[in-house]
């Protein structure tokens, strides 16, 4: 039997928010997060949560505040039991996959069994692109449009499958080896689907983290890999904020000796709305990732 149609969502991830939206619910959309920027005019939405974390701090003030505050098991979110409330929703989208990214999964089941209803809750945990589609699956589902998410996801499989059919006609030892940036003080290689974006982009990843969450890993381990491309995107910042972090990278090592830097191959991205987002615009960071490396 279907899902009923949901009448009032609440979406505590930006990517989620882009999923509902992509399906024809925006008008459904009651609340959403401090973070939601997308679709424009999405902002205006109630939102629900805030970050206890200063955004406009250093990599490494913001790494630190991120670490002593998962060490001390106090949350990096707060979400609004009272406006929740008062919102109503029967649908909360959330996620289980990073308690950096989003309000905790814990919290937001706590929060949820006081709610009247209560509301039926849609849990993402990708750590995969075709699980980032699997996502949009679920949502579909739960809220009543599995058709508008089958036909949605099809479109999104469609333009895959066609940026790796231009990819597999280069031999492998034509494809650049790829380091991916996350993160600058310290230093964070992109995990989860980044490294699966880089294969069907047609890269090698020269860190080798498919499918695991992203790790820190040493100014020594970028010099000694030294990729023939270098892709700075940070993740919830866009690149204004990822060319200045990099300045501090420059100074710590011998910056003009990579092999990157050499070949202006060092591409700054805008990690916020690409990449470190597992939602529809995944699509899009792997075309933009292939028209860099090819």
């Amino acid at each position: 039997m279907p899902s009923p149609s949901a009448e009032r969502i609440v979406t505590l991830l930006p990517s989620a928010t882009e999923i509902v939206c992509e399906l024809g619910l925006r008008d459904r959309l009651v609340g959403v997060t401090h973070e939601c920027d997308y679709p424009p005019g999405i902002e205006s939405l109630p939102h629900v949560t805030r970050s206890i974390i200063d955004h406009d701090a250093t990599s490494l003030e913001i790494d630190t505040a991120v670490r002593e505050h998962l060490e001390s098991s106090t949350a990096l979110y707060h979400l609004d039991e009272t406006l929740m409330r008062d919102l109503a929703p029967d649908l909360i989208v959330t996620q289980a996959l990073c308690e950096v990214c989003a309000v905790s999964e814990d919290e937001v089941q706590a929060i949820m069994s006081r709610l009247p209803g209560p509301p039926r809750l849609a849990n993402l945990e990708p750590m995969t692109l075709f699980e980032v589609f699997d996502t949009i699956t679920l949502v579909g589902d739960l809220a009543g449009c599995p058709d508008d998410a089958a036909e949605f996801r099809e479109s999104l499989e469609t333009r895959v499958s066609d940026v790796r059919s231009k990819i597999n006609t280069i031999a492998m030892e034509n494809r650049p080896t790829v380091g991916f940036l996350e993160w600058i003080d310290p230093l964070f290689n992109a995990g989860h689907w980044t490294p699966e974006i880089i294969e069907y982009a047609g890269g090698v990843d020269a860190f080798g983290n498919k499918h695991q969450p992203s790790q820190t890993i040493s100014d020594d381990i970028l010099v000694a890999s030294d990729p023939d491309v270098l892709i700075v995107a940070l993740c919830g910042f866009d690149e204004t904020r990822a060319a200045s972090d990099l300045e501090s990278l420059k100074q710590r090592i011998e910056w003009d000796t990579l092999k990157a830097v050499k070949n202006s191959r060092v591409h700054i991205l805008d990690g916020n709305a690409y990449f470190s987002r597992p939602g529809p615009r995944l699509v899009e960071s792997l075309e933009i990732l292939a028209d860099i490396l090819h």
